[in-house]
């Protein structure tokens, strides 16, 4: 399922040009410029499988990084700064990936 079945374009051209300048990633407003915070669990999950590349059940940090890209082509690579920001905020169980209930709770804080 593409970004776009599940988000409106212009929330995401809006987010990611909030974000366009390196190390100014903020996860709680992007989550909230793009309509996730209102979205369902269940909606929320769906977002995840998108960004979780390889299938594996989880966004490890080299898919973090790429995140952005995930939402559009026109998103930018996150730091390692902001990268590691992202992944520290929402590996709850400390395996140095994120789980899709890690993401969710994430996103819904």
């Amino acid at each position: 399922m593409a970004m776009k079945d599940l988000l409106k374009s212009e929330d995401i051209k809006k987010a990611l040009d909030a974000f366009v300048v390196a190390d100014s990633f903020d996860h709680k407003k992007f989550f909230e410029m793009v309509g996730m915070r209102a979205m369902s669990a269940e909606n929320v999950k769906k977002v995840f499988q998108a960004l979780d590349v390889d299938a594996s059940g989880f966004i490890e940090e080299e898919e973090l990084k790429f995140v952005l890209k995930g939402f559009s082509s026109e998103g930018r690579d996150l730091t390692d700064t902001e990268t590691k920001a992202f992944l520290q905020a929402a590996d709850k169980d400390g395996d140095g990936k994120i789980g899709m209930d890690e993401f969710e709770a994430l996103v819904h804080e």
